[in-house]
C-alpha cells in the first residue's frame, strides 16, 4: 500500500475497502454511579450498529448490575477508586472484562445457589440475590479471580456473529 493509501499499479480511482467498525472496547474511571451511567452509554454507543435492540438491552443490564455493584459494595461510601472495562466483539460474542480495586468478590456472588430449571421468586433470594441470578442467566464463562489487590471479573454474552455490511 502507497503513502496516499492506494494498492501499487492502481490508478488511485479504487475505492478503499470498506473497514468494520472496531470490535473492542477499553475504557477506565472512576468508581462513581455517574462515571457508571456515562460508561455505560459510552460502551451501548461503541456497538450500537453490532447489536439489536434486545442485544443492548441485555448488554446494559448485565453491565449496570455489575458495574453498580461495584460502585455500591466494592468501594462503599469512599467512591475511591478504579474500575476498567474490556469488551470484544467476536464470532462467539461480547466478551467482557471487569476490573477493580475494590473489596473481594463474596463467593456466593458467583454460587448458582438456585435450582437452574426454575426462576426463583425475588423475595426468597438475599440481598442483591436477583441481580446475580439476573447476570448468570444472561452470561456465559463467568469466571472470577483477585490478584494483587484487583477483582477481575469476566464473561462472554452469547451473540450471533456480526454480519458486515
Amino acid at each position: 500500500m502507497l503513502a496516499d493509501g492506494s494498492q501499487p499499479g492502481s490508478n488511485g480511482n479504487e475505492q478503499a475497502p470498506v473497514r468494520p467498525e472496531a470490535k473492542i472496547f477499553h475504557h477506565s474511571f472512576a468508581a462513581t454511579p455517574i462515571a457508571v451511567r456515562t460508561a455505560l452509554r459510552t460502551a451501548l454507543a461503541r456497538f450500537l450498529r453490532q447489536l439489536s435492540p434486545d442485544e443492548a438491552g441485555t448488554l446494559e443490564l448485565v453491565l449496570a448490575e455489575v458495574l453498580n455493584n461495584i460502585v455500591e459494595h466494592g468501594y462503599g461510601e469512599t467512591g475511591h477508586g478504579t474500575i476498567s472495562l474490556s469488551l470484544v466483539r467476536d464470532h462467539r460474542g461480547l466478551s467482557c472484562s471487569i476490573s477493580d480495586d475494590g473489596v473481594e468478590l463474596p463467593p456466593s456472588c458467583l454460587a448458582r445457589s438456585v435450582d437452574d430449571t426454575h426462576r426463583p421468586e425475588p423475595e426468597n433470594l438475599p440481598e442483591g440475590g436477583f441481580g446475580w441470578f439476573l447476570i448468570h442467566d444472561l452470561v456465559e464463562d463467568l469466571g472470577y479471580h483477585r490478584a494483587n489487590g484487583r477483582n477481575l471479573l469476566a464473561f462472554r454474552l452469547p451473540l450471533p456473529p456480526v454480519q458486515v455490511k
